[in-house]
Parts: C-alpha cells; structure tokens; sequence
C-alpha cells in the first residue's frame, strides 16, 4: 500500500530538512529508476533506535560492497526513531551520497513496515535485507547472490552456535519444525531477517506484510507456498553490537504463529482443514463407540452426531477454501529450472527467458 506525503521521508545528499508534501513527493519520484539506470544490487536495511550501531556498520557495509564491484544501493528505513539515528543516517548520506538513500517514517509502523517502505523504493534486479544492529556480515551477501538465479529466495539461515536467548532459540525451533510440516518443504531458519531475494518477485507479496517482525516469516512462506524456490545458507550470526533486542518474545511470537497459519489459509487451506476434521471425525467414532459399549445396544449419542457432522461440515468447508485459493493463485516456480546444453553446460539466462 502507498504511504501518504506524511507518513514518508526521503534525504540524500545535499537535502536538509524538507516540507511535509516535499517529503512524500521526493520519496514516490525516488522510488523509480533514475534516468534508465539499472542496479544489480539494492540493500534495505530496517533502522529504529540504531544510532550506535549504524555508525559503524553501514560505512563497513558500503566499503565491502564497493570493493566487491556489483552496481549497488542501501536504502535505510528510519522507523521513527526516538535517538539521533536520522540524524546520523543523514549525515551517512553526505558521506556517500551515491550509495545510500534514506527513508523516514514519521511515526514508528514496525519492522515489516521499513522494509515495505525500502523495497518499495529499491531499484536493484535482487533485493538484500539485513538488520541494522551489526549481527550480519557483509561477507556473507555473495554466498547469498551466487544462488540466483535458480533460486528466487535465499536466507542466511543461523547455525546452532547462533548465542541467541535459550527460550527465543527454542521458540525459533518450533516455527521451523511447524512451518516445515505445514509447507512440506524443510525449513531451516523462518525467521531470519538476513535474506535476498528477486526484487520482481517480492514485490508480488508486499501487501501481505504485517507491520511487525513478521515480514520474513512472511516472504518464506509465501515464497514457498506460491511455488519459488527457496535456498538456505547457513552463516554465522553474531551477537548484537549495541542497544538491545525490539522483539517482544510473547506478542511477536503469537504473530509469527498468526502469520504461518494465514500463508497456510491463503495458499494451502486443507493443511489446516483436514487433519482438523479428521480429529473430530475419530473423536466422533470414539464417541459412538464408547455410547454403544455404556447403552449396550446399536445407539448413537448426541456428542457422536454433533462430532461427525463438524468434521463434514469443515471438510466442506476446506474443499471450498481449497478451490477458492487455487483459482486465485499463480504458481511459477516450475519456471525456475535449470537446462543444460548439449555440451553438458548450463544455458544462461534461461531462468529470465521463461518469465
């Protein structure tokens, strides 16, 4: 969804302080290719509350990726922050006036919210996310570009010696292991903020993001469930080099779990539906049986009849949701193949050509 004039910033180099309109009108003119300009690369990075960490981290992220070579750019999202950060991506933005472009939100809309508003605005062929607290490594981007094409999404997935909390790396297990019998598809890291992707495809899938935490979870899910391929990388993720954590353990992990359920709903609807009726189909079966044992005789109890009948009625229900979900989904990840000539070398730029 496009953000009003007033809820959005825009500041590069040479720009102080701006108008209100000005601001909004300078970030949706932003959002498309300058002059014909074609990036490989766009970065977006999610700030709130980061003014300690970004000082270093960003200038180290800028110099890895020049030294590199790719035609790139990093769009910082400030998120409302309440410390100097905009101040100091701003003043980042002087510095390297043709790398990095910051966005503002007025107010603080969450971390799925900067990064709809970052990759709204990018304009690089493969998108780049990354936390702002320093926990990712730069050296790690090219393991993830090398991977796409044939792969759509690729996240850089943490190990077990990630020093994360105990309960938050344990919660971390659950959503994959959930997630993974949900999807059919092993899932090694679902939430993991460190991740690239084609820019072409995630742009299908912006307005499913939540305004929360949720936004990875989110495009893991829908990436899967709509048919892209999807790779894991793992990378060593390190601990957070200033501030704390803004994630609320309960609260944002009732949204994941949320956010996982209504990827299912809205790609897969009998993931859900079926096993559900089954258990009310047995419980229904136990019920008579347990009634014809008591009464001693051919009988059906109330509990029974009401049992069965739910399960039928959310089969039903399941089937429709199914047919509803397939008519309004395109799948193209049987596109993302990989053909090899008669030479036994892979055909290049085949992976663009199907689309």
């Amino acid at each position: 969804m496009s953000k009003s004039p007033r809820e959005l910033g825009l500041y590069g180099h040479g720009m102080g302080e701006m108008s209100q309109h000005e601001e909004g009108q300078k970030a949706l003119q932003s959002s498309e290719p300058a002059a014909s300009r074609t990036l490989e690369l766009s970065v977006v990075i999610p700030v709130f509350d980061e003014q300690d960490s970004i000082q270093a981290f960003i200038p180290k992220l800028i110099e890895f990726l020049a030294a590199r070579g790719p035609d790139f750019e990093i769009i910082a999202v400030d998120d409302g922050s309440r410390d100097e950060t905009l101040k100091v991506l701003k003043q980042l933005s002087m510095r390297y006036p043709d790398r990095l472009r910051v966005a503002h939100h007025l107010i603080n809309r969450g971390n799925g919210a900067s990064l709809r508003t970052g990759l709204r605005l990018a304009r690089g062929d493969i998108a780049v996310t990354m936390d702002a607290d320093g926990q990712h490594a730069p050296e790690d981007i090219p393991r993830l570009l090398e991977l796409i094409p044939p792969y759509d999404l690729v996240v850089a997935s943490r190990t077990e010696a990630y020093p994360g909390i105990w309960y938050r790396n344990l919660a971390n297990g659950f959503y994959n292991r959930f997630a993974s019998w949900l999807t059919r598809a092993e899932i090694k890291d679902l939430t993991s903020g460190f991740r690239a992707m084609r820019r072409s495809v995630v742009s299908h899938f912006l307005p499913l993001f939540p305004n929360g935490f949720s936004a990875p979870t989110t495009t893991t899910m829908a990436f899967l469930k709509a048919g892209y391929n999807v790779a894991f990388v793992p990378v060593h993720v390190g601990q957070r080099t200033h501030g704390q954590s803004k994630i609320r353990p309960w609260e944002d992990g009732a949204r994941f779990l949320m956010v996982i359920l209504r990827m299912i709903m809205l790609y897969d609807p009998l993931r859900i539906f079926l096993p559900l009726g089954l258990a009310l189909f047995g419980l229904g079966l136990l019920s008579w049986a347990a009634g014809v044992l008591v009464a001693g005789r051919l009988v059906i109890p109330n509990s029974a009849i009401l049992a069965l009948s739910s399960s039928l009625m959310i089969w039903l229900l399941g089937l429709i949701s199914d047919q509803i979900a397939n008519s309004r989904v395109q799948y193209h990840g049987d596109e993302s193949i990989v053909v090899f000539g008669p030479d036994g070398e892979e055909i290049p730029d085949l992976h663009d050509n199907l689309e």
